[in-house]
């Protein structure tokens, strides 16, 4: 049995001289999926890019752990090392460098085999229906928004990733994209025991994607807790609703 988690203790987070969040506290398991929602200026990309290490989000009190291990202290490349992976809004695109060598570097640097890098490439690119073609294309350069979130989630399968933090990954996508991304998603937490922490504004993620706790971001900090019937209330009552009562 496995004493994994990726902990987050009140973790109090500055941008510009502004705090944004006041306090979280998150607990994650191999295999479960946490959903944090929350209206706009809320914090939730606040979250996700100080979980890995963007240098204008200042952690101020708080610690985050995985395993134990204090990944604060670590660089973003040390923290990927690590197991967690960062699914962007926005995935950028780095022209002259292939997807294939990006993630060939990656298992090498990790200590990983790199031999069956293309095999594993080409597999999950015909799982989430992400066409082989662009495989050979400079990372995410000419991609759709749709195409960029499946080249980010065959990034986590070929990376084999421990925790993913999911930025928005449903931002942009149509029907057919948004059920394979969020099925394949679901998959790893099956088969590679994957932990999740999906943020995300729109219910339609979690009708494939299933959520183990629904957290409810305001004002920089965590304000309600519960299980997928929290989605429900949320689209009957709205946030105001449900915060107020």
């Amino acid at each position: 049995m496995t004493n994994s988690s990726l902990v987050i203790e009140n973790l109090h987070v500055s941008v510009s001289g502004k705090e944004i969040l006041k306090g979280v506290n998150m607990e994650i398991r191999p295999g479960e999926v946490h959903v944090v929602m929350g209206p706009n200026g809320s914090g939730k990309s606040t979250l996700s890019y100080a979980l890995m290490g963007h240098p204008e989000y200042k952690v101020t009190d708080g610690q985050v752990t995985l395993d134990g291990q204090d990944l604060l202290s670590l660089p973003s490349w040390q923290r990927a090392q690590n197991g967690l992976f960062l699914c962007l809004q926005h995935p950028i695109e780095v022209p002259g460098v292939t997807l294939e060598s990006v993630l060939t570097e990656a298992a090498r640097a990790a200590g990983k085999e790199t031999d069956t890098i293309r095999k594993q490439m080409i597999e999950e690119a015909e799982t989430i229906g992400f066409e082989e073609k662009f495989l050979e294309r400079p990372l995410n350069v000419d991609l759709s928004g749709g195409e960029k979130k499946r080249n980010e989630t065959l990034q986590l399968g070929v990376l084999g990733a421990r925790y993913a933090v999911l930025d928005e990954i449903d931002s942009g996508l149509d029907v057919d994209a948004l059920a394979a991304v969020s099925q394949r998603i679901q998959d790893f937490t099956q088969e590679q025991n994957l932990g999740v922490l999906a943020i995300t504004h729109f219910s339609r993620l979690l009708e494939v994607l299933e959520p183990d706790h629904i957290h409810i971001l305001n004002d920089g900090s965590i304000q309600m807790t519960g299980g997928p019937e929290l989605v429900e209330r949320l689209e009957e009552e709205g946030y105001q609703g449900l915060l107020d009562n």
